[in-house]
């Protein structure tokens, strides 16, 4: 795409480099170099991007970002307004009504914002703007001698300017240190490739995308950001919004540089400008760049439009515990009274807005909701106090709220609190939640006394209760019961079969290696279910761990005796293995009609 752009600007050679300082009428006037950095410090580049030139007016922002840190915001505004001038950038001129530049992005906005910075001498002064550059940068810059000589020699509007300042007491100090620190700062030498790095720390709220180094603060960054969006083109801003539609500052230099916030930043370097001191190839490759992708501010992507990613009940998409057949029944009729809501992208005003107005809309007919946060990236403090405010809203109403937060996006820890605790519950991932949503439902639905036992005897296990009662007490006489501690391994991943195991109480859980490298959930068993059976039958190893998640109690029945009842047996045999194909065509038939609600989150 740059290499297209690039191409496409490359042959217009109007207008000719700065001559009002002689140094700047000896580059090579076609040069032309086109950068774009991304918020994560990638640099794309094309042509002439190492060259170095002088970055002149391209240094105003940052000049301004760092007497803005040192004064502040109310200090600095008393000297340097933020109103577009509408003139040339070397206009001698005022506010007629304060006596202050018109912004700090003309010549003498900017000789103002040079004298407001802070230093034991005037070295000092100037160093601590160099290193200002240098941390925007992302390198040491340096100050090109000659450039600066030759500012000095023919500067004398920009002395004008600073007398003028000085003789209405905007500036307070000796006018020729300040614009003799003026010449210098515009002197830094950088190149097309330092200025996409110093846009895209603009992009990325004031930290450097390369070294991770904060050179801005946030707020100080949206300020800067803003002046530059009405005054950075001079008095062509207002072709430029409405064509690009970037925050930019442009230098006579030839350079440009211009910031999608939160995305990028751009910067071309072409010394041939236009009438109004702007670099002819670099407006056309920036409007260009914009038109091609879509970057004009004004523009609404489809991300922006809505922070829902997905919704569904849990009756659509239940959790990974394995309920028994009353109590799935249960959730198939009852379970549209718990949502889960997931979230993607950043979360600012519009896209909080939204999502609340949504769950709004539903919670009369909740019992329980769940809200997933995992894929949100950045959450503004309106949108964080937006949901806290809306989850404290529901628990008054009585619906249940859960949050799947694991990295703390609205400032909670992961943690069980108290149910009726406006803040909700905090999860790690939402299966978890969801089965919390589940037993809500289970709570308020279940019929009086349908509670299934959270622990049985052998004798009363499915599988054994559907058997004949002689061979259910032939069979409960050969199983060995056993009791096995909270978090302990029942069976590895890879282990030989090692018996037919009837949960008597407690729960297990069953899990797999994702790609990440945790153990995630397949399935939770609970009391009345069995597991082992596949490699019983097949005599193949385990494919699954088998992990306690409570102190759980057990009947193991071995595989010798399994196998025994082959020739010893077979009647009994036979009448388990109906059994147990009993119950799997259950599970397999709960499943089925599961995925049959909701196709379309499969």
């Amino acid at each position: 795409m740059l290499d297209q752009v690039h191409a496409a600007c490359r042959d217009d050679t109007s207008g000719a480099p700065a001559d009002y300082i002689p140094e700047l009428a000896a580059v090579a006037p076609d040069s032309f170099g086109l950068c774009l950095a991304t918020a994560d410090g990638l640099v794309y580049q094309v042509g002439d991007t190492d060259i170095a030139f002088s970055i002149q007016s391209i240094s105003k922002p940052f000049t301004y970002a760092l007497a803005l840190a040192d004064r502040g915001i109310d200090e600095v505004a008393r000297h340097i307004d933020v109103e577009p001038s509408g003139e040339p950038f070397n206009e001698i001129s005022l506010e007629p009504d304060t006596q202050r530049p018109s912004n700090p992005m003309i010549n003498s906005g900017a000789i103002t914002a040079t004298s407001l910075i802070t230093g034991r001498d005037a070295e000092d002064k100037f160093e601590r703007v160099r290193r200002c550059y240098s941390r925007f940068a992302g390198r040491e810059l340096t100050m090109d001698k000659a450039v600066y000589e030759s500012e000095s020699r023919t500067g004398y509007r920009n002395r004008a300017i600073g007398y003028m300042l000085r003789s209405v007491g905007v500036i307070d100090v000796d006018p020729d240190d300040v614009v003799d620190r003026y010449f210098r700062q515009c002197s830094i030498e950088i190149t097309c490739a330092d200025l996409a790095v110093m846009a895209a720390t603009l992009a990325d709220n004031g930290v450097n995308p390369k070294t991770r180094e904060r050179a801005l603060s946030t707020s100080l960054t949206e300020r800067v950001l803003s002046v530059m969006t009405t005054c950075g083109m001079y008095n062509a801003a207002g072709d430029w919004v409405t064509t690009v539609g970037l925050p930019a500052k442009s230098g006579v230099g030839g350079g440009i540089i211009a910031v999608l916030p939160g995305q990028l930043g751009i910067s071309v370097y072409s010394p041939r400008l236009d009438g109004h001191g702007n670099s002819v190839r670099g407006v056309a490759a920036c409007r260009e760049l914009s038109k091609r992708l879509e970057l004009h501010f004004c523009h609404v992507t489809r991300s922006a439009r809505t922070a829902i990613r997905a919704d569904y009940t849990v009756a659509q998409m239940p959790s990974r515990l394995r309920r028994t057949t009353d109590d799935a029944e249960v959730l198939a009729a009852h379970g549209e009274r718990a949502r889960v809501y997931e979230l993607h992208g950043d979360l600012l005003f519009s896209g909080a807005e939204r999502a609340v107005r949504a769950i709004e809309g539903r919670t009369a007919e909740l019992d329980a909701l769940v809200i997933d946060l995992r894929r949100v990236g950045e959450v503004s403090r309106v949108a964080r106090d937006m949901l806290e405010q809306l989850q404290s809203e529901l628990v008054g109403r009585g619906t249940r709220v859960a949050l799947v937060d694991p990295d703390a996006k609205l400032g909670h820890e992961v943690s069980s609190l108290d149910p009726d605790d406006p803040r909700g519950r905090v999860f790690i991932d939402r299966d978890t939640a969801t089965e919390w949503c589940e037993d809500i439902v289970l709570h308020k639905h279940r019929p009086p006394g349908a509670r299934p036992p959270t622990s049985i005897e052998l004798a009363q296990h499915p599988l054994m209760a559907g058997l004949d009662p002689d061979y259910r007490r032939r069979l409960c006489a050969e199983c060995e019961t056993r009791t096995v501690a909270r978090g302990e391994v029942l069976a590895e991943r890879g282990s030989p079969r090692s018996g037919l195991y009837l949960i008597l109480d407690g729960r297990v859980r069953m899990t797999f290696p994702g790609t990440d490298g945790r153990a995630h959930r397949l399935v939770t068993l609970s009391s009345g279910m069995s597991f082992g059976e596949v490699p019983m039958l097949v005599r193949e190893p385990f494919v699954n761990t088998v992990v306690a998640e409570t102190r759980v109690r057990v009947a193991v029945l071995s595989p010798s005796v399994f196998d025994s009842l082959t020739d010893d047996d077979p009647r009994m045999k036979l009448a388990l293995l109906q059994r147990l194909a009993a119950g799997a065509y259950a599970q397999m038939d709960m499943t089925v009609r599961t995925i049959s609600a909701n196709a379309e989150n499969y």
